[in-house]
């Protein structure tokens, strides 16, 4: 069984049991969450697709962690102008273990 669901802007193909990290979503480790924009639920070789979502389906998940990645670095540079700005940045991810799928 899977889904493809919506969170963050981003689209994921999910299945029960498998550990993800997405952007922040508010909420305690431990904490369930249910996403109800799925746009696709294959069960069984039956495959429904949502326009744009579908109807009653929804995938439930465990919070794991509240953390921050990897930093990047941003350089901004202009030839000849003698500007130059350097930038760091971490995003603030969750990390999750989904759990179950309802249709």
């Amino acid at each position: 069984m899977l889904a493809i669901i919506k969170t963050g802007g981003k689209q994921y193909k999910v299945s029960p049991g498998d550990k993800l990290e997405i952007e922040k979503i508010e909420g305690n480790e431990g904490d369930i969450i249910k996403f109800s924009e799925v746009l696709l639920v294959e069960k069984d070789e039956k495959v429904e697709i949502g326009a744009p979502f579908v109807k009653g389906a929804v995938v439930e998940a465990k919070i794991i962690k509240q953390a921050k990645g990897d930093k990047i670095t941003i350089i901004k540079y202009k030839p000849k102008k003698r500007y130059q700005k350097k930038m760091g940045h971490r995003q603030l991810l969750t990390e999750i273990e989904i759990t179950e799928i309802k249709n």
